[in-house]
């Protein structure tokens, strides 16, 4: 399939994938988290507050969603322990939630496309609504982003 895409330049037809496989996972949890760390809303709290060791955190996210995705072992942790703990340190806050995951929509449309990209669209949406619901108490709701169906 061909699509327009930014990676390609204005106007550039490139062949966009699926997340198929644990390459192009890695390259969407690489770039993804590459846009969080210079984001003037999120970039904060991964650097300052969580003060993220990315060499440790980036493999753990690629196991995560290869698991996710396409069921693949590898991911032991939990998802709610690692939010709480930042959250004990700096209450999150919706904005938070809504940021990542429009940063994430965006990053999937940029580069990806098919049923793939869609349940990690999906899977990201129930994610943030589940940490939204445990660590705030309160019905996170999906923000309006170009691209969800």
């Amino acid at each position: 399939m061909l699509f327009r895409s930014r990676r390609g330049g204005a106007g550039a037809m490139i062949e966009r994938h699926d997340l198929d496989s644990r390459g192009e996972i890695h390259d969407l949890v690489v770039g993804f988290y590459r846009e969080i760390v210079f984001d003037d809303v999120l970039g904060p709290v991964f650097t300052e507050v969580a003060e993220v060791d990315w060499a440790s955190h980036i493999p753990k996210l690629i196991d995560f969603w290869c698991r996710v995705l396409l069921g693949q072992p590898g991911y032991d942790g939990s998802v709610l322990g690692a939010h709480q703990r930042v959250d004990e340190l700096e209450h999150f806050r919706p904005e938070l939630f809504d940021r990542w995951y429009t940063l994430w929509v965006e990053t999937i449309d940029a580069g990806w496309s098919g049923p793939i990209a869609e349940t990690a669209k999906e899977h990201a949406a129930r994610v943030a609504a589940t940490l939204a619901r445990k660590l705030l108490d309160t019905e996170w709701q999906v923000p309006r982003v170009a691209g969800v169906r």
